[in-house]
């Protein structure tokens, strides 16, 4: 039976992309278990046949089924033509290229990159690789509102955060304020514009950056627009502000209009894709930056809203606020929003469910956890892993250390889940992207979803060992470049152990991280990750070890190291 091979790859996002002036990334899938061997082979666009220059890949890791391969290759004319030849430990090997799998390059074709356009490449705002964001649901907070998230500042700068995302705080009748009825308006329970400017000052003072949840795939039925759909019916001038299937609108007993989610009356779902609703929506947009100095915006249920509003809004608002952030609430896979022309980043709800699974209800092994994270980092570009939002939980979400008491192995669950949320912590903020905690979280908070995830936050009788991690794990990160921008390389998996590390790396400066998720302690033996040092340093302990080619180290129950 002749072999069967396995190749994908497209001249596109998140395949192919820019990653600096003349500089293209490229991704190839290969089947995995077959140790092959890949090379791409490229040439300016227009050069002679035959000119082309070969470049090995790097083998990045398996995602299950398939293996991931990379190359930077260097195009000083902005364009390229590649293919790939892959081969395995035996000779055999095929190329590959537009025209599928061949044994001739020529019967293979090539992919054609036609050219880098300078705004190809999502340029990221350059605050945000060393970022740690924290989600603050404002009624929940200290006081309640705004005036108590600005006296919080100083604890929130001690705690090491830099970014605060506050859910809706516009004028709405609800308590979670996603039905809007005044987008211009600061909702009097939380304060009024002077106080959001205040705490945008206070917040900057700190060295804290701000951005607010904007609400433009659905209004409030008290908006003022749909309240004069609701009066005037099909003479309105808003009616096509929405999307209305007959008159006059009804609202019981069966509602006529499309809505956020199932029949939810009271949010009717805009139309951003008429001019003016949406000439209205950015103008808001525009006006609380202008007005109080915020960093951004997290968008909300960004991908149910016509994307060519999102396109102008970013172009927009980068246009005038370049350092601005745009974060977009998509709670699956992201990738045609974040290529560059919408958002910089999203709430990574994937990366979430992994963590889920391996930490809190260990119902996968190391081995499925770290295929998953190669898989989810494969769906995006580079700038846009840099801006993920990595959360354990937000006000839509049970909390995390609620889902360690929940479940997991062995009968002692409940003694271990602090454990386990302590080896989270440190899983996230190791990771690639922005880490964000739910307010509470560093305090160990519990609760199922909402309501029971949106209860106050804890003032006394604080989880301080639980705090103290938070406090050490980000200021590790903040203090380690490496952390915040290197790249994420797998560094073994031991499924019966439990155990896996990864590798951190940027230019010539590495670490090495490990994790137990188990009750047992282990020794174990590991290859060497870097060879420019003699003796190695656990961040953690200040423990040394000699940096042998076969690293002998013990892990703790439930433990992690840090070497560099």
């Amino acid at each position: 039976m002749s072999k069967q091979w396995f190749m994908i790859h497209a001249s596109e996002d998140p395949y192919a992309f820019p990653v600096g002036p003349g500089l293209l990334k490229l991704r190839l899938f290969v089947q995995s278990g077959q140790a092959l061997i890949c090379t791409v082979v490229h040439a300016d666009r227009y050069d002679s046949p035959g000119s082309e220059l070969p470049v090995e890949m790097e083998r990045i890791g398996s995602a299950g089924s398939y293996d991931i391969h990379e190359a930077v290759i260097q195009t000083s004319a902005g364009r390229s033509r590649y293919s790939f030849h892959v081969a395995d430990a035996g000779g055999d090997y095929r190329w590959f290229g537009e025209r599928g799998m061949a044994r001739s390059r020529e019967h293979a074709g090539v992919f054609q990159y036609a050219y880098i356009h300078r705004t190809d490449a999502l340029q990221l705002p350059a605050w945000v690789p060393g970022s740690v964001a924290y989600q603050i649901y404002p009624s929940s907070y200290y006081q309640g509102n705004l005036q108590g998230i600005s006296a919080k500042m100083p604890y929130l700068r001690e705690l090491g955060v830099t970014l605060v995302y506050l859910t809706p705080i516009f004028t709405s009748p609800s308590e979670h304020k996603y039905n809007t009825s005044d987008y211009y308006t600061v909702d009097r329970a939380f304060g009024d514009l002077q106080d959001l400017r205040e705490l945008v000052q206070s917040a900057h003072q700190e060295g804290i950056r701000i951005i607010l949840d904007a609400v433009f795939n659905h209004s409030g039925d008290t908006f003022f627009a749909f309240q004069d759909v609701l009066e005037h019916g099909e003479n309105s001038a808003y009616k096509d502000w929405f999307f209305v299937r007959s008159y006059p609108v009804t609202q019981t007993p069966e509602l006529n209009y499309e809505t956020f989610a199932k029949a939810e009356a009271y949010m009717p779902k805009l139309n951003m894709n008429h001019p003016e609703a949406a000439d209205y929506m950015l103008a808001v947009a525009k006006y609380w930056v202008r007005e109080t100095g915020i960093d951004g915006w997290r968008l909300d249920v960004a991908n149910e809203v016509h994307p060519q509003f999102w396109t102008r809004l970013r172009r927009e608002l980068k246009a005038e606020w370049p350092d601005l952030l745009l974060i977009g609430e998509i709670m699956h896979a992201s990738g045609p929003w974040l290529r560059g022309d919408q958002f910089d980043g999203g709430m990574n709800y994937l990366l979430r469910d992994s963590m889920l699974e391996f930490f809190a209800e260990q119902s996968a092994g190391p081995v499925r956890f770290m295929e998953q994270l190669l898989h989810l980092e494969a769906l995006y570009n580079d700038q846009a892993n840099t801006a993920m939002f990595q959360l354990l939980g937000s006000h839509d979400t049970l909390r995390f250390m609620t889902a360690c008491k929940e479940s997991g192995r062995g009968w002692d669950i409940e003694r271990t889940a602090g454990l386990r949320m302590r080896l989270a912590v440190f899983f996230q903020m190791t990771y690639l992207g922005v880490p964000m905690i739910y307010y509470g979280d560093e305090v160990g908070m519990e609760g199922a979803t909402d309501p029971h995830c949106r209860k106050p936050m804890l003032w006394e009788g604080q989880d301080e060992e639980l705090l103290q991690w938070y406090r050490r794990m980000i200021t590790l990160r903040r203090n380690h470049r490496v952390l915040q921008q290197g790249s994420f390389r797998p560094w073994f998996t031991d499924e019966p152990r439990n155990t896996f590390g990864y590798i951190r790396r940027s230019g010539q400066d590495k670490i090495g991280l490990m994790l137990n998720n188990s009750p047992n302690t282990y020794r174990l033996k590991l290859p060497r990750f870097r060879s420019d040092k003699q003796v190695l340093t656990d961040l953690l302990t200040g423990t040394t070890i000699p940096n042998t080619d076969l690293l002998e180290v013990e892990i703790e129950p439930f433990g992690c190291l840090m070497w560099s």
